[in-house]
């Protein structure tokens, strides 16, 4: 039987990650999620990420619409938006707010109602220990790719079914092939 994934990426997590690693951001998340699939078939790719305020950051906030317009164009996926939260800004950065939540429902929910045999998420957060065991207590298996040595997401590793490092080797040839369309800075 054809193992069936979905992929659940924490868009604002990868984006500091990319930065935080390999000092850019303009990975490719179509090929990066072929990568990650492996021989699976893809049910779908869920992208979660934060909404900008266009008043508080115009230009950012246009930057993050035609980022967002790539990330829709790539088949069987779909964006998922929570909110930035602006208090006392710009003095305080903003934060995310619905994110997470949606994410762990929707790999939760999926996984209630059968539409995957693998969720494969992308993300370095604890908090979503409870959600992969959820999951893995439906019957499902669930892979976490992230970032970092060995000692780092500890909870995370332990509870997945299996662990990729995100590093160089794996990402390779999932960068854009051109420069000229500047990333999207998300924070």
């Amino acid at each position: 039987m054809e193992e069936r994934a979905m992929i659940f990426i924490d868009g604002s997590n990868l984006y500091h990650s990319l930065k935080q690693h390999f000092a850019r951001t303009d990975l490719d998340i179509g090929k990066f999620a072929r990568k990650l699939l492996g021989r699976r078939s893809v049910v779908r790719i869920y992208y979660y990420n934060a909404r900008v305020g266009f008043k508080e950051e115009p230009d950012r906030y246009r930057q993050q619409q035609a980022f967002f317009a790539s990330v829709n164009a790539i088949p069987y996926t779909e964006l998922r938006l929570g909110r930035l939260v602006y208090n006392n800004w710009p003095s305080v950065p903003p934060y995310e707010k619905g994110t997470d939540v949606q994410l762990a429902t929707d790999m939760i929910t999926h996984g209630f109602k059968n539409n995957y045999s693998v969720a494969i998420l992308v993300a370095g957060d604890n908090d979503f220990v409870s959600a992969i065991q959820s999951v893995k207590d439906n019957g499902k298996h669930v892979e976490v790719a992230l970032f970092g040595q060995e000692g780092t997401s500890r909870r995370l590793r332990s509870v997945a079914d299996k662990v990729t490092n995100i590093n160089a080797r794996l990402l390779k040839d999932c960068w854009k092939e051109t420069m000229s369309q500047k990333p999207y800075e998300a924070e």
